[in-house]
Parts: structure tokens; sequence; C-alpha cells
């Protein structure tokens, strides 16, 4: 009798428990490295700066990687533009991670921001990447989600005016935006991974950037006389090898298999590493008060990730 193996249906096989546990904690641990990778990112910036416009910075980094990114695709066979399909969400990414937050938190260090303070500042984008995944989601979290991220804005608003002359500086505000470029990319990135290898989508991201980065680039280190020393090219090839491609595919990995709310939980640390990266390396001293508004975003932070979970 033959058997007509159109007919067949594959059933997928159900995860154990164990196996889903697992699973999550792989994710998790591939966070961690993206974390790690990023939280030296704003000391490498500052190092970049020393020598390099920010602008330079900002669009050099992105073009750089691109080659990486390039490359990469080239030699593993795949295609160097993405499915036309997704290029809503890879335009996103771009204006996120390789343009928006570069640029934005580039420009908040070159006027006057301390690495310390930029930290704090951003110590809200595990909150605000959750609160972008809630609504591409169409999620309804508990009210203590919000809550949660109202105290931690709350928290960021009292120490950026009891640092300064009791107002926003134009700093803040960029570090704002740039905050909310980051919550972006990784949203559009986190969701694009589960379906795509996490180094082939920031390796498109970079591909899809690069017609604006690359142009941009040549532009800029002809008219604005880079210094190239030790420290500002060490700080430029950190920026632009590991915050702007490596770091990002263990960091999208980590988000199609933990999820973005445990990988969120993950980011957590990434301010304070800052904080510890920039008293090793650029001698940075800060009071109390920048230890405890960090601790408050932490807390904060966690319990809106927390929430989002039980909340579903």
């Amino acid at each position: 009798m033959k058997v007509d193996n159109s007919a067949i249906v594959t059933l997928p096989v159900a995860q154990s428990p164990a196996e889903g546990r697992r699973h999550a904690w792989h994710g998790t641990l591939l966070a961690g490295l993206g974390v790690i990778a990023f939280s030296g990112s704003f000391p490498a910036t500052v190092f970049a700066m020393r020598g390099l416009d920010p602008y330079l910075v900002a669009m050099g980094r992105a073009a750089f990687a691109a080659v990486l990114a390039a490359v990469s695709l080239k030699a593993a066979g795949a295609p160097i533009l993405p499915p036309r399909a997704h290029l809503r969400s890879y335009v996103l990414i771009v204006l996120g991670v390789a343009v928006g937050f570069p640029l934005f938190s580039g420009l908040a260090l070159h006027g006057g921001a301390s690495t310390a303070h930029s930290a704090v500042v951003i110590g809200l984008l595990p909150a605000a990447t959750a609160a972008f995944a809630v609504l591409r989601a169409g999620e309804r979290p508990r009210p203590l989600f919000w809550l949660a991220c109202a105290g931690g804005v709350v928290s960021i608003t009292a120490f950026t005016l009891t640092r300064g002359s009791g107002e926003f500086a134009v700093a803040d505000l960029l570090l704002v935006l740039a905050l909310l470029s980051a919550a972006v990319g990784y949203t559009e990135g986190g969701r694009l991974a589960r379906s795509e290898p996490g180094w082939r989508v920031i390796s498109y991201a970079l591909v899809v950037a690069a017609p604006v980065t690359v142009p941009a680039t040549v532009v800029l280190a002809l008219v604005t006389e880079p210094r190239l020393t030790a420290v500002s090219v060490g700080g430029f090839a950190y920026v632009s090898l590991i915050s702007m491609f490596l770091g990002f595919i263990p960091w999208y990995a980590g988000l199609a298999r933990g999820g973005i709310a445990r990988a969120g939980q993950v980011q957590l640390a990434q301010p304070l590493l800052t904080l510890v990266w920039a008293w090793l390396f650029l001698d940075e001293r800060f009071g109390m008060a920048t230890v405890v508004a960090a601790a408050a975003v932490l807390v904060c932070v966690a319990v809106s990730q927390g929430s989002r979970r039980s909340g579903g």
C-alpha cells in the first residue's frame, strides 16, 4: 500500500517545563552578554569624542559596522537586503539604534552630561522597551506596570532637576530622545528575531542604514578634521564593533529566546555597570544622589517588568 507523505502532518513537540526554563535561561544569558557589551558604550563614546566630532562618531559607527554586516551576510550566503515585507520594521530599527540612540546620546555626552548621569537617565530603558512592546503586541498589563513606570519617570525627573539649576538641560532632553529611540529599535528587533537569527536582524538594519550613514561619514570625515589618537580610535572601534554590531547578536537572540520582559530584567544591571566603567576608566566621581537614583530606577523597572509578566 502506497503512503501519501503529503498528507502527513507533523505536530509541534511541546516543551516540558524543564526545557522551557532552560530555554528561558539561555535567553537570559545571551541578553546578559549584550548588556555587558552595551554598558561600555558611554565611556567608549567619550573616548572617541576626544578626537572625533560627535556627529562623525554617531554616523561612523553605523557605517563601519555596516561593512562588517555586509561581509557577514555574504559569508553566510544570505541575501544582502532584508525581505521587503519587513522593510518597515528595519527602518524603525535604523532610526532607533543605528541613528537615533548613537546621535542623541553622543550629543548629550558632548553637551556636558557625565557618563554617570547619562547612565542613570538611560536606566529607564527596560521600562520604555516593555512599554513599546506592550503597545506593539496589544497586551493589557496591570495598572501596577504603569504605576511603576511613572515612579521611574518621577525618580529620573527629580534626579535631573536636583543635579541642575532646577530645570531640564538640553542634554537631559537628548538623553530622553536616545532612550525612546533605543526602546523602539529594541522592540522591533526583538519581534523580528523571533523568526530571524539575531545577527541577521542587526546586519540587515545596518545595511539598510548604509546609504545614509556611509556618505554622511565620508563628508563628516572631510569637514571636521578628526584627530586620530590611540584613545579616540580605541573608543570608536569599541562603539563600531561591539556596541553597534557584536553586542546586538546575543542581545536580539536573547530577546527572541527569553522574551522582552526577561531581557529587560537583565538590562537592569546596565546602568550600574556603566557607573563602574565610568569610575574605572574616566575617573568620574559621583555622589550618593546618583547611586540612590540608579537604585530607585532599578526598583521601579523591576516592579514594572514583574507586573507585566504576571499580568499578561
